[in-house]
């Protein structure tokens, strides 16, 4: 029998899965979370289904998202990138990547670890939203227009308001699967095992 799926993942096979799996699982790991910078910021102006395809080359081209690899490379390594990865060929996001990697650092150092200075836009918590249909999703929300605001001050590239929601959805900061979708509910029990000591992050910066 056919799942009960949002509507955005109801064709083809690899937003199936992503949507089933992985989409609005909640992720603290710090590694994963620049993955989906990454990616969100690469999707910028295409679909999502377009980035899925090129995951797997996304993170061979980057080093399986090794932050101190990356934070070392620059745009002389654009080229290379583009000639030898199945990416996007946009040099700006590529090499975007690598001032990421050195801002993450940075934050890594300043906050303890990625994970708590993004999840500190949520309150450390996961936000369960409500919705009825896709229609009713926004694009940005306050809380992703001040990620982006934090984020670019950092210096952080392709970090907009509505990328960074699109990562808070992917990652689990926001819940935005329709209350209607088998997966809703999986999410708040990932939740559960996730943060049973939630809020897991309090920080005053």
């Amino acid at each position: 029998m056919e799942s009960n799926r949002c509507g955005w993942a109801q064709h083809h096979p690899l937003e199936k899965s992503y949507h089933d799996i992985e989409w609005g699982m909640p992720i603290i790991d710090d590694i994963l979370l620049f993955e989906y910078i990454t990616l969100e910021g690469a999707q910028a102006g295409l679909s999502w289904l377009t980035v899925l395809k090129k995951r797997e080359g996304y993170k061979t081209a980057f080093l399986s998202y090794d932050l101190a690899r990356l934070a070392e490379l620059n745009e002389r390594h654009v080229d290379a990138i583009i000639a030898q990865y199945d990416v996007i060929k946009h040099r700006g996001k590529i090499a975007s990547v690598f001032t990421n990697a050195a801002a993450a650092i940075a934050l890594q150092k300043e906050y303890g670890s990625l994970s708590k200075a993004l999840w500190q836009f949520t309150d450390g918590s996961p936000i369960n939203n409500q919705w009825a249909s896709m229609a009713e999703v926004p694009t940005s929300t306050e809380a992703s227009k001040a990620m982006s605001k934090f984020l670019k001050k950092k210096g952080f590239k392709f970090v907009g308001e509505t990328i960074c929601y699109a990562f808070m959805q992917a990652t689990g900061m926001v819940n935005d699967h329709a209350v209607n979708c088998d997966c809703y509910q999986k999410v708040i029990a990932k939740q559960k095992l996730v943060f049973s000591s939630a809020p897991r992050y309090h920080t005053s910066n």
